[in-house]
Formats: structure tokens, sequence, C-alpha cells
């Protein structure tokens, strides 16, 4: 009888043990992402990085500096895994299970995709200067001695002259090279009537886009078609124009009258960092890029700083244009998004010659 009560009081024992085991489990489960999340990485870290293709070659210069003020700091020697695409392929494959713990994109409504995919936090434009690492303006490169006398992007629509730009359905630089070529077709018919005319800035377009040759993928895409001979004129980033000229590329500039000025966006990939334990240094890499060493080498590769100080350092290479706009004055992105690029929108309408 004594062995009956004693295996009932341990009985008793090892299941309130249980049950208090599993009322933790469950209150561990309740408090979202404090319990939930990944410890981050001891000894050696590798971050992931996916980036548009244009920041390519200027990433690989900040990221070993990052790693070594990383190192100083921590200890920890940090790796990269690194991806390179046009900015609307890139968005997608993150969004699609691409588990990049940083990402680098051409434009805000591309990272907006992953903030409704669930995988960026909605206050992303707290870091940098409004989420933005660097900027750049949309410009016309062409061959050396321009002999086609490209001045401004109505020379785009002369008869014989073969335009290059990506196609913005899958290329951010794109998507800004179209904005800057509707945008200077509103300018012009302010400056002729008197208020934007979207049905004139939408005829402006189509005798662009008539002397399309190709579209090309990504920005890096077309750039590499025009180096090879295709095309008589190239709308693409400024600092693009510039990099490739610093590698002793013969190239002639154009800053148009009415040119619009990009902004591109670096931001943590929260869910992915989180559930690899790198949170923290993913932050520190984005905070990184806007510091004036990071700064410095953007600039080096034809980016316009966002660091006030590095700007006015490198001022003197950054003209700026007297109709130079922003996306404000297409009504924002959203706007934008709506008028040009839904179903229905502008771009679609010139492409399918409606």
């Amino acid at each position: 009888m004594r062995l009956f009560k004693r295996s009932r009081q341990l009985h008793g024992w090892l299941a309130a043990l249980m049950l208090a085991i599993l009322a933790l489990a469950v209150a561990g489960c309740g408090n979202g992402k404090e319990t939930a999340a990944v410890k981050p990485q001891q000894g050696d870290l590798t971050l992931v990085v996916g980036a548009y293709s244009v920041a390519k070659d200027a990433m690989g210069e900040i990221l070993p500096l990052f790693a070594a003020e990383w190192k100083a700091k921590t200890g920890q020697t940090l790796t990269f895994q690194q991806s390179y695409e046009a900015s609307g392929t890139q968005a997608r494959a993150i969004a699609g299970g691409f588990e990049a713990d940083v990402t680098l994109l051409a434009m805000e409504g591309d990272v907006d995709k992953l903030v409704k995919a669930g995988l960026v936090e909605a206050d992303w434009k707290n870091r940098g200067v409004n989420g933005m690492v660097t900027r750049s303006v949309v410009a016309l490169g062409t061959r050396e001695g321009n002999p086609k006398g490209i001045h401004d992007f109505a020379d785009l629509a002369k008869p014989g002259v073969k335009v290059l730009y990506p196609n913005p359905k899958t290329s951010g630089g794109a998507q800004w090279d179209i904005n800057a070529i509707y945008g200077a077709g509103l300018k012009l018919s302010e400056e002729q009537e008197g208020a934007k005319d979207p049905a004139a800035a939408k005829a402006f377009l189509e005798s662009v886009h008539a002397n399309v040759e190709s579209l090309d993928k990504s920005g890096r895409a077309s750039m590499a078609a025009f180096e090879y001979g295709v095309g008589d004129v190239i709308v693409t980033y400024e600092n693009e124009l510039l990099a490739r000229i610093a590698q002793g590329v013969k190239y002639e500039v154009i800053i148009p009258k009415n040119t619009i000025l990009i902004e591109n966006p670096a931001a943590v990939v929260d869910k992915y960092a989180e559930e690899h334990g790198t949170s923290e240094a993913a932050d520190a890499l984005v905070d990184y890029l806007t510091t004036p060493e990071a700064q410095q080498v953007f600039a080096k590769y034809g980016f316009r700083p966002v660091d006030e100080q590095v700007y006015a350092e490198n001022e003197s290479r950054y003209p700026v244009p007297a109709g130079l706009f922003d996306i404000s004055y297409l009504g924002g992105w959203d706007e934008v998004r709506t008028t040009l690029y839904s179903k229905r929108g502008i771009w679609y309408q010139v492409l399918a010659g409606i």
C-alpha cells in the first residue's frame, strides 16, 4: 500500500512538471518576436545581400570596408553571399523566398513590395536619408563625339536615332528612365501651354519609344548591349556612365534640361535576418551605407551622395539641370504605378500602340 501511494505521488509530480513545461512553451509562443527570434550567430557570420545590378561595383568595395569595421568592433569575421539582378527581378525573388538579409534596390516601390509581403518593417524609411542611400539623375550616353547630335530627350525621337533603355517590367532603372521621359513631356507641355498635359506627355514618350531598339532585362544588360555596338544613345543612370568613363570607356554624357532625380533605397529584410540571427549585423550594414566612408565609395562610382559633406566635396561633378524634378512632380510612386504602369496605364498603352 505504501509503495502504491509513493507511485501515485511520483506520477502526480511528473504530471505537474509536464504541465509547467507546456505552460512555459505556450507562453513563449505568445510573446511574439522576443522569444521566437533566433539568437545572433556566434563566431563567424554570413550576411546575404540581394541588390540591384547597378550597385554591384560599389558594393564590391564597400562590403570589405564594413567587414573590417565589424571585425574591429565585435571580433566576428563577416562573409557575404551576394546576388545582383534587375531591381524588380530581385524584389520578386526576395518576396518569393530568396532569403536576403539586406537589400539595395533601384526604387522605393520595390521595397514597398517587400513590406506588403511581410518581409520588411513598415518603418524602413527611418534609416539613411528617408531610407535612401544614393542618388543620381537620368542621363543620356552617346558614342564618342556625339555623332547624332543628341542634346535632350526630344532628340531621341529624330529619324534614324536608335535608342536603348531596359524593360520597366523587370528593371527599376527602366522605370526611372520612363518616368524621366514622361516627366520631360509634362514639363514641355507646361512651358508651351501653361499647364501639365498628360496627353502631350504620352505623345512625347511614344515618339521616343518608337526609336527604341530593344528592351533589355536590366540597366547593366542595356549598357552591355550598347558597348557591344547596339544603338546610338542609351538612357540610363548618370552614375553608370561616369563609372564606365572612369574605366576608360569613351562616352559623351548629356544631362537633359528636364530630367528626374533618382533616389535608391536600402533596407534590412527583417523577417529573414531575424530567422538567420543576423539582425544586428544587417542593421549595422544598412547604417554603414550612409557613412562618409561608404558615401565616398558611392561617389567614386558616379552616384550622387546623400551625405551632405561628401556631396559638397564632389559637387562639381554633378551638374544640376534647370528643370530637375523628383517623383513628387509625377504625383509620387503610388500615382506613378497607377498612371504609368498599371495594366491600362500609359506605358502599356504606348507598348500596345493605343
